[in-house]
């Protein structure tokens, strides 16, 4: 029998278990690594560390994973969920702003 290392309760530990051969769990797994670098509260800390554990050990699917991770994805510092506005141009249009900017720049020198 082997003993496992005392830890304190009372801090949560990130869980070093990534697995690079298995494609999804280690997507998963960076997933979890970043909500975790991403998040100062214990509780929520304790709450990934039991979610990821129940993925390793088979008794959550991957569906059921990422419902659960939902809440602790966060973009650039902004909690994801709201919609963002992607603003497009045709390429006609762009290739006229690039002339132009080419054009100004060449004889502002």
């Amino acid at each position: 029998m082997s003993q496992e290392p005392k830890t304190n309760d009372t801090t949560a530990q990130k869980l070093l278990m990534d697995k690079p051969s298995d494609f999804k769990f280690h997507a998963a797994y960076l997933f979890y690594s970043q909500a975790w670098d991403n998040t100062s509260s214990e509780e929520n800390r304790n709450e990934l560390n039991e979610t990821i554990t129940s993925l390793s050990k088979g008794e959550i699917d991957y569906q059921a994973f990422y419902e659960k991770m939902r809440r602790h994805r966060t973009h650039g510092g902004y909690r994801a969920g709201g919609r963002t506005r992607i603003e497009t141009q045709r390429k006609r249009d762009w290739r006229k702003k690039e002339a132009k900017k080419l054009r100004n720049k060449r004889y502002r020198k």
